[in-house]
């Protein structure tokens, strides 16, 4: 080959090799956009608004019908009656939000694993092979052929000390024609115990487990979360099962508000027939149905909302959210008064808050942090020792023979010392770690006040919806006895539909002051509960922190 093809081929080759290495890199480059095509969004999802046209209905309904809001034309639905306990069972058991955050616990267990893992023994092993075959000026100081096989096998195993002890079982065949070789063939068969042991940094139990502790910090900071995760969502679970039944017990009250008004229209109408009553009584006994038919509207509205959310939060099968089933709510409110130590409640919930137990975590894994950086702001000592058994035979046997009889025995000792110069780093982290235990502590007595306050908030709220229970019963009682007292009058002809008509409003306002009031006292309750950290115990719930294994391949 001449010279010009000689050049010619070498510039070839290294085209070829630009070539594959631009292929084979992270660049950009055409045939990329072939992994691009699985994530292509449609341009009018992300660059268009489509307007949401609305066609009309067949039927409207007419401003005054009071058949189309009363009885409305719907399927058939199925009735069910829930008891609170059963709603928080179904919650706990298939809620959404907890169906997700039951996951985490698992994966901080991972980690813990992962972290343990640090600790292992390694396994190493290396084998080569060779074979030359070179020219050479004389057979009496180099070899023109020859073959070797090497191979190391070791064991490395960590200490918590942040020491390691290695293991080596190093293996060599050679095969030579040197005139002067003592052996044509040889067999070498060390075995080594190293020990390194760093003594200032990165030395100790404390500062290499570090990584452990703190994947146990995570691992209980996330059952803290689950735990109030579970308890927030059994709070929201009792919230919206007493206001469906106080909207449920709302719709009655206007029903029967409606019902007294129809009831007083046809009345009127009667007594103007014989000429005991003036054509505004019939006008002012309508214009009362009427308006208590918006009250009527929104009631059934609110109604479907409550059960709507309720259904969402039970996430129970039969009974998604678009499902015309009607729920109940079974339990009824049972006011109770409770005599209440402020004080008591206060340092119970100082101890029981999943929030306060989360920075009390989080201050004893700053704690640990500090520690641990003030470990790596110190020299590097490390001392280090190797004991070797050297093995050499022409047989195998006869190294490990060798090997066996401890006769060739290698002994090193070793110090490392490094001292950083100016160690701004090292320094650096451990006062980031300092002043983040500053703001932590600063953060849990900002939260402890929060937390009082809280509790201090809810007592007075649960207190006062107790007088507003007493309160509303009482101006039942009256409003009824004013009602009565109106009907006979206006019987007797002696009272206006007017008089009337206030005395029926004023007692369905007091019925619903009264059913708002046990609804907000129940739901009090809870909020003390949630404030004080004990709602598990309030609604008699056990809660265990083992979690069933999990077939992710599946």
């Amino acid at each position: 080959m001449n010279k010009k093809k000689l050049i010619k081929k070498t510039w070839q080759i290294v085209v070829a090799s630009f070539g594959v290495v631009w292929l084979t890199s992270g660049c950009d480059y055409p045939l990329s956009s072939k992994n691009l095509e699985g994530i292509k969004v449609p341009a009018q999802r992300v660059d268009r608004i489509e307007a949401l046209a609305l066609p009309p209905a067949p039927e409207p309904v007419k401003p005054y019908d009071p058949n189309a809001i009363l009885r409305p034309k719907a399927p058939a639905a199925e009735e069910i009656s829930l008891t609170i306990e059963q709603c928080r069972a179904m919650a706990l058991e298939n809620n959404l939000d907890l169906k997700v955050q039951m996951f985490n616990p698992r994966l901080s267990e991972e980690g813990i694993a992962e972290a343990r893992a640090l600790f292992e023994p390694l396994a190493l092993t290396n084998i080569y092979f060779s074979k030359t075959d070179s020219p050479i000026l004389s057979r009496a100081m180099d070899a023109s052929q020859s073959e070797s096989l090497s191979a190391n096998f070791q064991v490395q195993i960590p200490l918590r000390t942040g020491g390691q002890i290695t293991l080596r079982h190093p293996f060599y065949r050679s095969e030579t024609d040197q005139e002067f070789s003592l052996l044509a063939t040889s067999y070498m068969t060390d075995f080594s115990v190293a020990v390194n042991q760093p003594l200032l940094r990165g030395g100790g139990i404390s500062a290499n487990e570090y990584s452990l502790r703190v994947a146990h910090y995570g691992s209980e900071t996330t059952k803290a979360r689950t735990k109030l995760q579970v308890i927030s969502v059994l709070a929201d679970v009792d919230r919206v099962y007493w206001r469906l039944y106080a909207a449920r017990r709302e719709l009655e009250v206007r029903k029967q508000e409606y019902d007294l008004a129809v009831e007083l229209s046809e009345s009127a109408r009667r007594k103007l027939k014989v000429g005991q009553a003036a054509e505004i009584d019939v006008v002012r006994a309508d214009n009362a149905a009427a308006q208590s038919l918006e009250s009527i509207i929104l009631a059934q509205n609110q109604v479907r909302d409550r059960e709507r959310y309720l259904k969402q939060i039970l996430n129970e099968t039969g009974l998604d959210i678009e499902t015309p089933t009607i729920l109940f709510s079974a339990t009824q409110p049972n006011p109770l008064r409770y005599q209440i130590d402020t004080s008591r409640l206060v340092d119970y919930a100082l101890q029981n808050r999943m929030e306060l137990l989360e920075l009390e975590l989080q201050l004893l894994q700053d704690a640990d942090s500090i520690d641990y950086f003030k470990n790596a702001a110190l020299p590097l000592v490390s001392l280090s020792y190797t004991y070797n058994i050297n093995g050499l035979g022409a047989e195998l046997d006869d190294s490990y023979d060798l090997v066996w009889r401890n006769r060739f025995v290698d002994h090193t000792l070793g110090l490392t010392v490094q001292v950083p110069l100016g160690n701004k780093a090292a320094e650096a982290r451990l006062r980031q770690a300092q002043l983040q235990r500053l703001q932590r502590l600063a953060s849990k007595e900002r939260r402890e006040a929060m937390i009082k306050k809280e509790v201090l908030d809810a007592v007075d709220q649960m207190e006062a919806n107790w007088q507003r229970v007493a309160a509303s019963r009482q101006s039942v009682i009256l409003a009824l006895r004013t009602l009565q007292a109106e009907q006979r009058l206006f019987d007797l002809g002696r009272s206006i539909s007017y008089d009337l008509l206030n005395a029926q409003a004023g007692y369905a306002n007091a019925r619903s002051a009264e059913i708002r009031a046990l609804t907000e006292y129940q739901i009090s309750q809870v909020d003390l509960a949630y404030a004080t950290g004990a709602l598990l115990t309030a609604t008699r719930v056990e809660w265990e922190t083992e979690f069933e294994s999990l077939d992710i391949e599946k």
